[in-house]
Parts: C-alpha cells; structure tokens; sequence
C-alpha cells in the first residue's frame, strides 16, 4: 500500500548480515552488530543524495527496511515478527572517505542529509514470509543486487528479538536490515533503484522502485572543524566491492610474484612442514645460510624479545608510521586509523612487523592492540620502536621484539600511515609476506623464495656442529675441525651415515 512514512524515532542499522556479503569481506560475525543513523537522514523516494565535495567514495546499499508497529521490549524470537508492522526498501547509502573515522559508529560516513531514503509503498508484514523477502538493486538500469532473506546469516526476527533486549523499539521505529553482495561506488549522474517484494507471497506485494539520483556537492568539508576525507586502498576496495572492481591490483599476488613464488601462493604462507623446520632452526644458523646466498642485509637490528625464550616463526605484515605532523595525524591519526586495521586485520600465523624508524621514544602498540593480535592468532610483533603497557602486554602472552618499554600513547612521534607496503624495520627492507624468524638472538628477513633452502641447510648444519661439539667436548682441538676438513668430514660422514 501507499501512504506517507512517518519519520521514525530510531533507525537502526546492522553492519553485516548476508552471507554474500559477509564472503565477499572475508569475514563473518558471530553475532549483529548494529550502528544508529539520524532521523535527519530519511529521504523519499524520487530524491537526490550529495556526494560532497572532495570525496570520492559514495555507496549505495539496497536493503529490506523493517517498520515497528507495536512496542517491543524484550520479546520472545517465536514473537517478534508479530511486531513488524511493514516492509518496504531502503537504501542504506555510505561515505567511505569518513568511514575510516569513525569506523563502527558510522556517523559521519552513513549520516548526512537523504542517506536513508525509504519507500515508495508498504508491505503489510503480516501477509510475507519474512524467509522469503527479495531485495534487488538497479544503478541506471542495471541490475546490481538481487538477494532474499532465505541468505541472511541472522533472520529477520532475530534482529527484532535482539534489539528489543536493550530498548524498547517503538513504533515508526526502522530496522536497516543490511545489504547482500553488489553493493559499489555510485557517481554524479548516477540513478539508484531499490525495490523489495515478496514473489511467493498472494498479490507478489512490493515496496516498488525506490529512485535515488546523486549529485555533486560543492561545499567542502572544514578541516578545522573535524576529521577531513581520507581514503586509501582498503577503503577503495570495501567500497567498491572488491579490488578488482576498484581497479587496485591484488596485493597478496603481487608480492608473492616479486618473491619470486607462485601467483595462488597463499599470503600467510608457511606450510606446517616449513614452519615446524624454521621453528627448529635458530635464526644464528639461517643467517649463516641466507650470508652464503648472498643476503647480508637480513636482520632487524636493536631490538629484542619482551619475553625471554621466546621464539616466533611467521609471515610479515607490515605497518608503516611517518613523523609526526599534526595536519596529517588529524586526518590519519584518529577513529579506524592504519594501526587498528592492521591488528584488526593481521592473520593467524601472521607476525606484524612495525617501521617505527628506529624511535624507542614512544610506543608502537600496548595492550589492547596486543591482546586483538593475540585474538588473531597472530604469530608475534616485530618493531623498531616502543611498546607501551609493556609488562601487561608480556602477561597476555604476545611475543614482541622492540627496542623496549615506553608509557606515551600514538601522536607523540608517529603518525600511522599504511599498511600492507614495503618498509624498513631495523635496519632490514621487509615487505609484506616475507618469512619473519626471531629468537635469543635476533630476528633474521627470509625472502619466501629461499625459506625451504636456507631452513634445510641450517638444519643439516645443526647436525655437524652438534657432532662437532662432541668431539671438542671429548678434547679435540678445533683446527681441522671447526670447520671440519677432509679427515673430519669422513669420520663425520661414517658416524653419522650423512
């Protein structure tokens, strides 16, 4: 039916919820999570919506949009359809360029003026089978999205029983319900349709075409004022849908191919075989092997381990801070900033390997960013600067090697820029993907192309100078033994059978 929709009290909004979406990220929650979004950012359809000026990354999200119609308060999952009283189509429109801001809260980058248009007509909730509601997505006459609820990872009903466990949802109350794969960058000119119905339903009900056009802002943002726009690859890549759809080319098979490894090697790496033998191997004897392959740039210098004993074995995931400046740490600095996504981000097996240019006089990470790696299955962290919360951060049981303890939080001399690069760390170039060794000794680079040679060799080598400290052990002199020559080596190879 069709009639006006009155502005709503609360619009609610999950971050994730169809299994489409949540493949095409790579990641699936455990449970909704949700942010809210301004009544002011209601729009009907027919409209238009600003990409402001200065930005570049404006998305549109068709999603089903659930309308309250009687008070829920703690309501029963067998119940809580009954509370909806209609469905129609939004379209949860987003500002990548200020997402990395306030990341998770979504203000500012899911807030502005017309970012919620809704409509055009209403379904009767009561006549649809909340398993069996389609969404589909049109950009100027092209179909971009076509989903239905039988792919959400939480029902319908469960989002209404969820949220009614901490407020009373009242009625006019909307629940942005989230958006399926297909979602992507939408330009100036642009003209987005949103239509959900119900095709199994008697009389195929639907919401009809929600039109939404977007135009050019020409008022800037006021950096004085706040957080500026600021997008990176991340950002490209969510926003668009993928890296190829963003036209960026695929970081973890361009790194493997410099390393000189097959293109569908995987970024974390490491088989178990070739990790359990650089477990076993001491960085001492990979450094002699890498020494005789040419390598003498392979340490990361200055720093050591916040726990003693410890050794770590993992793939390098790099972050990169630059000197503090304070117009770029307002613009980089602050909300989802380059050194939560990579802590955020980092895999299991993974060791995140920090440029902090040699600077001990601040911190790089403490304790919660430690404990979100140790989450992670993060293998360790490697950096060239200081750790605060330092004590704290060896309890939860993270390796770190820095160059030592220090109390200051991030803006003091570092501004966090990248990640997934080319840096320096300690002196050693580390790109992302390279083969991260350390223990008592050190931390040694492997490139991955060498990591099997130089882990088998180093092994063979742990045999001789064991044997061979037998044999000082028993009163041999080490001239002619250490290294063996001739005679030595035949004793050793008839001992040992090698």
């Amino acid at each position: 039916m069709t009639e006006p929709i009155p502005r709503p009290g609360k619009i609610i909004a999950i971050h994730l919820s169809y299994a489409s979406r949540a493949d095409q990220r790579g990641r699936r929650p455990a449970a909704p999570s949700y942010f809210f979004k301004p009544a002011s950012s209601v729009g009907v359809s027919g409209g238009t919506v600003e990409r402001p000026a200065g930005t570049e990354l404006l998305a549109f999200e068709g999603e089903i949009a659930l309308i309250i119609g009687t008070p829920a308060r703690r309501v029963p999952l067998a119940d809580a359809w009954s509370y909806v009283r209609w469905v129609t189509a939004s379209n949860d429109l987003g500002l990548y360029d200020l997402r990395a801001n306030d990341k998770g809260s979504n203000v500012r980058s899911k807030g502005g003026d017309g970012y919620t248009p809704l409509g055009p007509d209403l379904i009767d909730a009561r006549n649809v089978d909340p398993a069996a509601i389609r969404v589909r997505s049109w950009v100027n006459g092209e179909l971009r999205q076509d989903d239905t609820t039988g792919g959400l990872i939480f029902p319908l009903a469960q989002l209404v029983a969820d949220l009614s466990q901490h407020f009373t949802l009242e009625p006019g109350d909307v629940i942005l319900t989230g958006t399926p794969a297909g979602s992507s960058v939408i330009v100036p000119g642009d003209v987005v349709e949103i239509e959900v119905d119900a095709p199994a339903a008697a009389g195929a009900p639907s919401s009809g075409r929600l039109v939404t056009t977007v135009t050019q802002g020409d008022v800037p943002f006021d950096g004085e004022l706040g957080s500026l726009p600021a997008v990176d690859d991340l950002q490209r890549a969510e926003a668009w849908g993928s890296r190829e759809a963003a036209g960026l080319p695929e970081p973890a098979e361009s790194s493997r191919e410099a390393a000189g490894l097959p293109a569908n090697t995987s970024a974390a790496g490491l088989s178990p075989e070739l990790r359990a033998k650089l477990l076993e191997a001491p960085t001492a004897g990979l450094s002699a092997q890498l020494r005789k392959r040419g390598h003498l740039a392979c340490f990361i210098d200055g720093v050591s381990a916040n726990i003693p004993g410890t050794k770590i074995v993992g793939t390098a995931k790099t972050l990169r801070f630059v000197p503090f400046r304070e117009d770029l740490f307002r613009s980089h600095g602050g909300g989802y900033n380059a050194q939560k996504r990579a802590f955020d981000a980092v895999n299991e097996g993974e060791v995140i390997v920090i440029e902090a240019r040699g600077d001990d006089t601040t911190g790089t990470l403490g304790d919660i960013l430690a404990l979100r790696a140790k989450t992670r299955g993060a293998a360790g962290v490697v950096t060239d600067g200081g750790v605060r919360d330092y004590d704290a951060v060896a309890e939860i049981g993270l390796p770190v090697f820095s160059r030592g303890a220090h109390p200051s939080v991030l803006g003091r001399k570092h501004v966090p820029w990248d990640v997934d690069v080319t840096i320096a760390c300690g002196g050693a170039t580390v790109q992302p993907g390279d083969i991260i060794v350390g223990d008592g000794d050190g931390i040694v680079v492997i490139p991955p192309s060498l990591a099997e040679a130089v882990a088998d060799d180093a092994l063979a080598q742990e045999v001789e100078d064991a044997w061979i400290a037998e044999q000082v052990a028993a009163g041999n002199a080490v001239d002619g033994l250490f290294p063996m020559n001739a005679e030595w080596r035949s004793r050793f190879e008839a001992e040992t059978g090698r």
